[in-house]
């Protein structure tokens, strides 16, 4: 073994200021969200788990839209009796974590999106509520980037393009798609593949592989631990097909140290991506039987898609997610903190961002990680997982990692020169539930 030791003591040493400034400990993703409610329960049960993890985002949308298996929608009741059921338990959850957004802001961003189906509800006089938030919120004065999810068809994003494309110069049209970033679960209309072909350069993923990661549908996590727990619990309802479709949509964006959700191809609570976009990932089966030629007609287009690991790319983080979900819904319940359990801290090298960390090294230098600073803020004893995360990097071969509680050694093997290594740090508290915590380090070999 080789004595070129490289401690990696400065924290953030080799972060670019970009992403330094994004994933700080007090980023939070902004997201909007359109919805095809009504179609599966599904929807409302990803509303239920997003308004209870509010405090992680900014929300500046919830839009009802439509989708190949809801074609038509004609308002937001649905919507609002679940930012009413938020508002009985607002007071509860702001006392477990600081930045939970009012009832009222919410219900001032619930908006219809496009009424009608698909491209046929795009153009001319089609405007919406909707189209014209997603405009204002790319608009605003704000780096960071828009998250738009498609939990339903993608048309009424596809408006709000369609209007600045045909009301702006070629350079202001430019600036606008460079704000957003698509998330489309499944694909539920032939909007999503219009975008991606007309508008190539806008950051987009389709996410197919959405089913597998949850818990059995109807079983006793959803029925004793979630639906008996207050108003959000009571309006949670039983599931149809598979619960929780579209939650990997905001799970991809959610701030827990594990993933830049920039890097698709990184890994997280809401799955893994190719590193390239695919082409022509077609939307459900569904949206063909409306129209055969739906998609078809836009090929070739490219989306970024699943990697091969597919909903297990989601499912291998699950006792973090499941138990985050567990843990906000005793939040909504519990008026008094020491009553709940809430999230470690996980800090890497001395930096308690929630950020990925790079660094760069020579093959057979000797990496150093340490967690020791780490803490429970309800003093709970804390557990200590590293792991050696091979899909997401470029280096697979065989990696000794000595590990001894909180801290990681391990040598860069000759054969990873021009590689990159990506090391996970997993901690968990001892409360009930377990909690979770997450820091990543990628290691670029030289």
């Amino acid at each position: 073994m080789k004595t070129n030791f490289l401690w990696l003591l400065l924290p953030g040493l080799f972060l670019s200021s970009f992403c330094s400034s994004l994933l700080a400990s007090n980023y939070k993703p902004r997201i909007i969200n359109t919805t095809d409610l009504g179609a599966d329960p599904d929807d409302e049960q990803s509303l239920v788990r997003q308004l209870v993890c509010a405090n992680e985002f900014d929300i500046e949308g919830l839009i009802v839209s439509t989708s190949c298996w809801k074609k038509t929608q004609s308002g937001t009741k649905m919507l609002n009796l679940i930012v009413d059921a938020y508002a009985q338990v607002y007071s509860n959850l702001k006392i477990h974590a600081k930045g939970y957004p009012s009832p009222e802001y919410l219900r001032s961003i619930t908006v219809m999106g496009q009424s009608n189906y698909g491209m046929n509800d795009v153009g001319p006089g089609k405007d919406s509520p909707g189209s014209e938030l997603i405009i204002a919120a790319a608009d605003k004065e704000d780096p960071r980037p828009l998250w738009v999810m498609g939990w339903g068809g993608m048309n009424t994003v596809a408006q709000a393009i369609w209007k600045v494309n045909n009301t702006r110069t070629p350079e202001e049209t430019a600036l606008f798609l460079s704000k957003l970033r698509l998330y489309d679960v499944l694909g539920q209309d032939d909007a999503g593949a219009w975008i991606a072909k007309n508008f190539p350069e806008v950051f987009y993923i389709r996410a197919t592989g959405v089913y597998g990661w949850q818990p059995e549908k109807n079983s006793s996590y959803y029925r004793e631990h979630i639906q008996t727990h207050g108003p959000l619990g009571a309006i949670y309802p039983d599931t149809q097909w598979a619960p929780e479709g579209d939650t990997p949509s905001f799970l991809h964006v959610y701030p827990n140290g594990l993933n830049d959700p920039e890097k698709v191809n990184q890994g997280g609570w809401g799955g893994r991506f190719s590193m390239e976009k695919m082409k022509g990932i077609r939307s459900m089966s569904e949206v063909a039987k409306i129209d055969p030629e739906a998609e078809p007609k836009y090929d070739p287009y490219f989306m970024y898609g699943n990697s091969t690991e597919g909903a297990m790319g989601i499912k291998k983080w699950e006792d973090g997610y499941n138990n985050d979900f567990l843990a906000r819904m005793d939040w909504s319940i519990s008026n008094h903190y020491e009553a709940a359990n809430h999230h470690p801290v996980a800090v890497l090298n001395g930096d308690k961002s929630r950020q990925v960390l790079y660094t760069t090294a020579k093959p057979g230098s000797i990496i150093s990680l340490s967690s020791e600073h780490s803490f429970d803020p309800d003093g709970d004893s804390l557990s200590y997982f590293w792991h050696f995360y091979k899909e997401a990097g470029t280096y697979t071969d065989s990696l000794e990692l000595q590990k001894s509680g909180p801290s990681l050694f391990f040598e860069i093997p000759e054969t990873a020169s021009g590689k990159t290594i990506h090391i996970v740090l997993e901690i968990h508290d001892h409360g009930t539930p377990k909690l979770y915590a997450y820091r990543r380090m990628i290691v670029s070999v030289k």
